[in-house]
Parts: structure tokens; C-alpha cells; sequence
């Protein structure tokens, strides 16, 4: 009979050990995709950050004066002479701000997976910044078609021909905004797979 029960506790003794291990060795795998995607949320916001820097020093430096027949006239174009360029390099600005500001905490996350509440914050900020940034590029893309297409209902018409560097400049600016509206979804993305592995 005592036999029986010192072989008893000797195979829950044995077993406890194991039990913790296998969840210890369950743990790594999670801690690592954690490790993982904390650099790559680092390295998409760097990303992020010089997407939205260029396309605000793009726009922000969008000037072009062209003759008019008579060579006398001189007609200048600016991003400042429409409110939705000057809205677009405001939100582009801000969120490159934001960007860089959210490098340290991103950086922390990296050093310290089991960080959770200051994951939650930043996604929230960062979809705002998502929000700001696409209603930025939205507002402007609509002006930059109808400079390039123009509108004969409304009898607005296309300048391109005229400011076609003005033209390029605000185009090319539009590109790299939308880039980093879609690098922020995938930080979003990123940071929400962070928290359902915590």
C-alpha cells in the first residue's frame, strides 16, 4: 500500500516539472512573433514617417510661373492658392510628427514584448493619423484630377497644359501619400496581432 502511494507521488512529482515546461516552451513561439513584429512595426514607421516627409516637402515646394500671350502676363500656380494643398501638407506634417514622436515607444516595444496598454494607445493614434493622412490625399487627389481633366459641367478647365511641372509635382506627391496611408494600415495590422498574442 505504501508502496503504491510513494509511487504515486513520485509521478506527480515528475509530472508538475513537465507540465510547466511544455507551457514554457509554448510561451517561446508567441514571445518571438511578438519580438518579430515589434521590429517590424519600428521599420514600417520609419518607412511610414519618409513617405509622408516627402509627399509635405513635395507639395509644400510646388510653384510654377508660365508666360500668357502676350509674353507680359505671367501666371503663377502654388499649393497655397488651393485650401486642399495646404490641408494635405498640414496633414502629412502631422502625421510624420507623430510618426517620428512613436519611434521611441516602438523601439521600447521591441525591448519589453509584454508592453500591452501603450500598444492599445498607439493604435488608436495611428488610426487617426490613418484618417488624417487619407482624407489629406483624398481631398487633394480630387483637385489634382480636375487640373488634369478639368470639368466642362462646372466650366472648369484643365491647367495642366499650362503648369505641367505644377502638375507632376502635385501628382508625384500624391503617390508617395497613399503609400503611407497603406504602410499605417499595415502598422495597424501589425500592432493588433502584437496584442491578441499577449
Amino acid at each position: 500500500m505504501l508502496l503504491v502511494m510513494e509511487t504515486q507521488i513520485t509521478k506527480g512529482m515528475k509530472t508538475g516539472p513537465l507540465e510547466s515546461g511544455e507551457s514554457s516552451s509554448d510561451a517561446t513561439p508567441a514571445k518571438l512573433m511578438i519580438s518579430v513584429v515589434a521590429v517590424l512595426d519600428f521599420m514600417l514607421r520609419i518607412l511610414a514617417a519618409a513617405g509622408t516627409l516627402g509627399s509635405a516637402m513635395a507639395m509644400g515646394t510646388t510653384e510654377e510661373t508660365v508666360p500668357l500671350f502676350p509674353q507680359s502676363i505671367l501666371l503663377n500656380a502654388e499649393y497655397s492658392d488651393l485650401p486642399m494643398f495646404t490641408f494635405f501638407v498640414i496633414a502629412n506634417s502631422v502625421a510624420c510628427a507623430y510618426l517620428v514622436l512613436s519611434l521611441p515607444l516602438s523601439f521600447y516595444h521591441i525591448i519589453s514584448s509584454a508592453a500591452k496598454s501603450s500598444r492599445i494607445i498607439l493604435v488608436v493614434f495611428d488610426t487617426v493619423m490613418l484618417a488624417l493622412v487619407t482624407a489629406g490625399a483624398s481631398t487633394a487627389a480630387a483637385i489634382v484630377y480636375l487640373a488634369h481633366k478639368g470639368n466642362a459641367n462646372a466650366n472648369w478647365f484643365a491647367i495642366c497644359q499650362q503648369f505641367n511641372s505644377f502638375c507632376e509635382r502635385t501628382s508625384g506627391s500624391l503617390i508617395g501619400s497613399f503609400a503611407a496611408a497603406f504602410v499605417l494600415i499595415l502598422i495597424i495590422i501589425t500592432s493588433a496581432i502584437a496584442i491578441s498574442h499577449r
